[in-house]
């Protein structure tokens, strides 16, 4: 066999192969979070897709022109940043309890930076991202993260895509994450309910009292206690919710 072809078809597969994990590398969380340089993601990414190669599905590419792997590559592609996009979308659970949180408890400050989160967010979304992607490597869920991108050839296989299935699928991540991010800041809202609704009773007992500098600190303490107390569940709520999802792929 020509030593020529035979390495051209082996390098073609290493890089088909890197344009689906690659491209998950871009959103993936804990992977491809802002904080990481992008020089750092890209070695993480020619690594695992080295060490991932022999057991994945793909085998050497002998092609007769470059331009027949284009549309491979498109469709790999695509498919990777589905995956990412698509734990991205259930990550901005945290995002959006992080900010209701600071809403509800008065927390908000239109100036805090949005480290790890969404232009404009509260330090309370910051926090919890930044303790969300901490958590997938402390608990070891990055090893399913590396088993689903594995077994996604199984789902996805090599050349084929179903549109109508991703676009579903990524509906039902959007509701997920809102419904999630909903049922992690229930207590919040519980709490400001029960303390608006007992500051403005005080107010029409005392109309003296001066409740706009009461509430700030009763809202600020009472909010920060209860995240104390519910941050271990709230955590633990999305990373269940997280790799439930990561089974769809790796199990």
């Amino acid at each position: 066999m020509d030593l020529s072809a035979f390495l051209t078809s082996q390098v073609m597969g290493f890089v088909l192969v890197f344009a689906r994990l690659g491209s998950v590398m871009v959103f993936m969380p804990g992977f491809g979070e802002t904080q990481v340089p992008v020089r750092f993601r890209l070695m993480l990414a020619l690594v695992l897709c080295a060490a991932l190669l022999p057991a994945t599905p793909v085998g050497p590419m002998a092609l007769g022109t470059p331009l027949e792997m284009l549309p491979v590559l498109a469709l790999e592609i695509t498919l990777g940043l589905w995956i990412g996009m698509t734990a991205r979308i259930l990550m901005t659970a945290l995002q959006f309890a992080g900010y209701q949180i600071g809403l509800v408890s008065g927390l908000a400050n239109a100036f805090a930076p949005s480290t790890g989160s969404f232009q404009g967010a509260t330090l309370i979304a910051s926090a919890l991202m930044m303790a969300g992607a901490t958590l997938i490597f402390v608990t070891d869920l990055h090893h399913v993260i590396i088993r689903a991108l594995l077994m996604s050839y199984e789902v996805f296989p090599v050349g084929r895509i179903m549109p109508g299935d991703l676009a579903e699928q990524t509906v039902r991540a959007a509701g997920m994450s809102l419904y999630l991010g909903l049922s992690l800041s229930a207590p919040f809202y519980v709490m400001g309910l029960v303390l608006n609704v007992g500051l403005g009773l005080a107010n029409r007992m005392m109309p003296t009292l001066p409740v706009f500098f009461v509430a700030a600190p009763v809202l600020i303490a009472a909010g920060l206690f209860v995240l104390v107390v519910a941050a271990p569940f709230l955590l633990r709520g999305f990373l269940d919710a997280f790799a439930d999802w990561l089974g769809l792929l790796a199990f």
